[in-house]
């Protein structure tokens, strides 16, 4: 019985009613919103430590964070590390993408000890397990695909990432056109390779009804990845990308008939005016399903920086409806990011959702901000870092910037602006607020 069946049959089930309370909203909404497929709760029935999130329309805009090994650096305990990064930096969901070391151990140990929703990408696995059997990727079966997705499921993963639209036609339309860097999903990739060396269509979109089977019994959440996402801005918005995105609309539906949920991913490296178009377009092919984002990163020239490129796309886009933001860190582009990179990637994403949610009027949000201004302006720097999206990075500036621990902060000293406008004007400028 998944989520959606229940709130269907007008049942509000304990995840409901615990995102029904982290979003202070009322509890009917959360359940028409599952019903409808315009929110998802990824919240598989064996993943027995979960806190659940919802996702979708109305929602704070959530923030996942990707960890996990490559072959060159296969160690567990270093991406248990950065999930603890991740959760301390508050993501609302994490996935592992490992393709290297034991991959069945890291993520039945990331699911042991993550309160927050758990996705894979199952064809990472199988790919990885088809070279070990087989000796090259595109020896996969479609049944050996199918086990992996079983067997991670039944793991208790939350959400799964399955570029279903990946399809014989979609890939037609990609020779016929133009594109600098081809196709960059790595899953997207895989199925491509399979696909054109066997002749043989997508077997998730083949036997996707055999996909919606285990999602619905084990309630894990579809997240129809973007196989063809663009991987620069010369490439953003193309033929490839939005036939992709139509074929999704029309697994949406299919998976809300079988009552299992489903949300859509998206680009990709968009140029900063063609966001809220990807964004509209999603949001009327997929029938207002959930709109998962990485980033949009929105320039192409800045490794190093990523983080900051993608926190620009991200708030644009979910400032027009995109629900869920993928982090980027500042190594993407360069190396598997270490600890710090996780922390800093998802504090980058959690201020572009934020400001956002500010943008589309979440509750809360506007609050949050005003509360702020008044501490600024009372001088109060406990409040101040008690409020600050990152508390622990704002009280070190603060200790390091300021030794002296004076009233105003150093870098404006006696010329305190605040001071100096509380001074002169102030009982009658703080009636002007």
């Amino acid at each position: 019985m998944t989520q959606m069946i229940e709130a269907r049959a007008g049942r509000v089930t304990v995840q409901m009613q615990k995102v029904a309370e982290k979003e202070k909203k009322e509890l009917e909404l959360i359940r028409a919103g599952v019903a409808g497929g315009t929110v998802v709760v990824p919240a598989n029935k064996n993943h027995l430590n979960l806190e659940p999130c919802g996702i979708g329309s109305g929602l704070k805009t959530k923030v996942n964070a990707n960890i996990g090994t490559s072959p060159a650096f296969p160690d567990i305990d270093k991406e248990l590390v950065k999930l603890t990064a991740a959760l301390s930096a508050g993501a609302d969901a994490v996935m592992d993408l490992s393709t290297g070391g034991d991959l069945d151990q890291l993520r039945r140990r990331i699911l042991a000890v993550s309160p927050a929703a758990v996705g894979t990408v199952p064809v990472y696995q199988a790919a990885v397990e088809a070279r070990e059997r087989h000796g090259s990727i595109i020896g996969m079966t479609a049944d050996e695909l199918f086990a992996v997705i079983e067997k991670q499921a039944g793991d208790g993963v939350d959400f799964i990432t399955v570029h279903c639209g990946v399809t014989m036609a979609v890939l037609d339309r990609l020779r016929q056109q133009s594109r600098i860097t081809g196709i960059v999903s790595r899953g997207g990739a895989f199925l491509a390779g399979w696909m054109l060396h066997h002749g043989r269509e997508n077997p998730l979109y083949e036997q996707y009804d055999r996909l919606l089977d285990m999602a619905r019994r084990y309630d894990v959440t579809l997240s129809l990845g973007d196989g063809l996402r663009p991987g620069c801005l010369a490439d953003a918005t193309d033929r490839a990308q939005i036939q992709e995105l139509i074929i999704l609309g029309e697994m949406i539906e299919r998976a809300r008939a079988q009552g299992v949920q489903a949300m859509v991913e998206g680009p990709g490296h968009v140029p900063l005016n063609q966001v809220i178009a990807n964004v509209q377009m999603q949001k009327s092919l997929c029938r207002d399903a959930p709109f998962y984002v990485l980033g949009p990163l929105v320039t192409d020239v800045a490794p190093g920086y990523d983080h900051i490129t993608s926190a620009v796309g991200g708030a644009l886009a979910a400032a027009a409806g995109a629900d869920f933001l993928c982090y980027v860190t500042p190594s993407e582009h360069l190396g598997l990011p270490g600890p710090d990179d996780v922390r800093e990637g998802v504090m980058a994403a959690r201020v572009a959702a934020h400001a956002a949610d500010i943008a589309k009027g979440v509750p809360g949000a506007w609050e949050w901000d005003r509360e702020m201004a008044a501490a600024r302006k009372a001088l109060d720097w406990e409040r101040q870092i008690s409020l600050a999206i990152d508390p622990e990075k704002a009280r070190r500036f603060r200790a390091e910037r300021n030794p002296q621990g004076t009233e105003e902060c150093t870098m404006c000293g006696e010329f305190c602006a605040m001071k100096l406008i509380g001074k002169y004007l102030g009982k009658e400028m703080a009636t002007c607020f």
